[in-house]
């Protein structure tokens, strides 16, 4: 990896801006129960006795993101606002350390992580110039960990959501470990933030930061004995990697069960373990239902629960189905709540220390893609490089619905992304004999889109969706390897011919669509495929020829 080039001019201005707020007379340092009491003054209660709060921008703002410092961070392609803002950064900088010796800032400080090797001591400086703005700091603090004075790296945000209308920005300098938040009240800005550094910095350290999360599945097998597998799932934001680290995939026969570990983001060791990141689970509240998602729904209710954006009453009531302020209600809730499910620590242990691990990649799609494979080594790794799936309202919800790639389904990857796929497939590889990769489809089967002349798309066919307790009966049987596997008729991909407790007759693709239909998507997704990977010219050409073959 590359080494931290010599200090430039903008980083001796982010250096002296953090450097100023660490002993400035205008930051005050919080922390625990006055946040939250703060916190408490400008939000709504629900029938539940937590809190709800609401924002004016309602999700990321990738858009207007960038990742500033040597070759080896910045980004290759620059969109026309990043392109300005980039431009505009020597006055942007200098506007901004003469403004944070005026506004009145709260400090927090906590430890993500915990272990002794790599726990980021994470620093958030927020500007409550609108006094409201302390929800940000207290969500911060409720998602990470108490602070360690001597955890490694030390991370900082400077956040100043009121900055000036239609300056909206978010400035990253990843061999700072610092970022710059501008212009948008949006949590999802500080949560991701450290987690974005962290991943970078991780990387430094030979492991590799993962947008998944973790667990541990007791299962029984089919010669009755009990098996400790880890599980690490892949996904987009929204497309079901919390509901799936989150469920017990009805696994409660004597002995069985599951261990919650983490649900976002974890560092990948070459030995298979995985260091956690959060206290905090940030859960999309759309569809939040007790019958089927009755672990998260507990804890989501529970009082040090925090909702964000979600539709609430006079009366404290929720309704997570009603989308009026935005299809992108998310919540907060405590891995301490989660009840007899949740492990003691965070951590994944090395594959040695289990009986292996599983690896599943969540996919969103609703057309010819199965609704689960098993994977080859190198499927796995072109798997991992593809990330496909569809954008969902937490990233752009202009965009919601529409096909997507992003390597690792990590919208946060800094730097060479062919390295990530490399070292991933030297990883499965390295461990063939206990690591087993698949891909699960959580949308469905049917979708037919048809472009009308004035531009707008429309829904022709109704989807076969893919509900959660079938998807969890997959990964029951993944767990307990009752699944049986056939090739597929026009996929290169072994699909499931047998799930214990699930009708597969439902998803035949034959059901929704004739056979010269179904040949004609398969052929242009899978030219579509090849397009993408082959761009990435550094990444070993076993994982290419696979993505050419599925």
């Amino acid at each position: 990896m590359s080494s931290i080039p010599s200090p430039t001019r903008e980083f001796q201005v982010v250096s002296r801006i953090v450097e100023y707020l660490k002993g400035a007379s205008n930051v005050i340092s919080s922390r625990d129960w006055t946040l939250r009491r703060s916190a408490e003054r400008f939000a709504s209660f629900t029938k539940f006795g937590n809190v709800a709060v609401h924002s004016t921008v309602k999700n990321r703002s990738a858009k207007v993101t960038v990742y500033v410092g040597s070759d080896a961070v910045s980004q290759k392609k620059l969109n026309p606002q990043q392109t300005e803002i980039m431009s505009n950064l020597p006055r942007t900088l200098a506007a901004i350390e003469e403004y944070v010796k005026r506004a009145p800032i709260v400090r927090v400080n906590r430890t993500m992580g915990n272990n002794g090797e790599f726990s980021p001591n994470c620093n958030i400086f927020v500007s409550i110039q609108r006094p409201e703005m302390i929800r940000l700091a207290y969500m911060t603090w409720s998602t990470l960990f108490p602070v360690i004075p001597d955890g490694e790296p030390k991370q900082y945000i400077v956040y100043i959501p009121e900055w000036q209308e239609g300056e909206r920005q978010i400035l990253v300098f990843p061999e700072i470990s610092s970022t710059i938040v501008l212009g948008t009240d949006y949590y999802g800005e500080s949560k991701k933030g450290f987690l974005r550094m962290a991943m970078w910095n991780a990387k430094q350290k030979g492991m590799l930061g993962l947008h998944a999360g973790s667990k541990i599945l007791r299962a029984k097998g089919t010669d009755g004995r009990i098996r400790k597998y880890g599980m690490l799932i892949f996904g987009m934001s929204g497309t079901g990697k919390t509901t799936h680290i989150c469920h017990s995939h009805g696994l409660n026969d004597k002995d069985e069960g599951i261990e919650i570990l983490q649900d976002d983001v974890v560092f990948l060791k070459k030995d298979g373990s995985a260091y956690g990141s959060e206290r905090g689970f940030y859960l999309k509240t759309e569809g939040l239902d007790s019958v089927t998602q009755p672990i998260i729904y507990k804890a989501a209710t529970s009082r040090d629960a925090i909702f964000e954006n979600v539709m609430i009453d006079y009366e404290g009531n929720l309704y997570f189905e009603d989308d009026t302020l935005t299809s992108n209600g998310r919540g907060i809730m405590m891995r301490e709540d989660l009840g007899p499910y949740i492990s003691n620590s965070i951590n994944l242990p090395p594959i040695d220390a289990m009986d292996g691990l599983v690896v599943a990649f969540i996919t969103r799609r609703h057309t010819v893609v199965p609704l689960a494979a098993r994977l080859t080594p190198e499927q796995a790794a072109a798997t991992f490089m593809l990330g496909e799936s569809i954008e969902t309202s937490a990233g752009d919800p202009k965009r919601a619905g529409e096909s997507i790639r992003e390597v690792g389904t990590n919208p946060f990857i800094i730097g060479d992304k062919s390295y990530e796929g490399n070292w991933f497939y030297d990883f499965v590889k390295r461990h063939e004999d206990k690591v087993r990769c698949y891909q699960l489809n959580t949308g469905g089967l049917g979708e037919i889109i048809e472009n009308q002349p004035n531009g707008v798309k429309v829904l022709k066919r109704k989807v076969q969706r893919i509900e959660i307790p079938e998807m969890s009966a997959i990964i029951r049987g993944i767990a307990r390897d009752r699944n049986k596997w056939n090739k597929d008729k026009y996929w290169n991909l072994e699909v499931p011919a047998f799930v214990e407790g699930m009708d597969l007759s439902k998803y035949h693709v034959e059901n929704f669509y004739d056979v010269d239909n179904i040949v004609n998507q398969v052929s242009d997704l899978r030219s579509e495929r090849v397009e993408y990977i082959e761009k990435f010219t550094a990444l070993d050409k076993a994982i290419i020829k696979a993505a050419e073959m599925m």
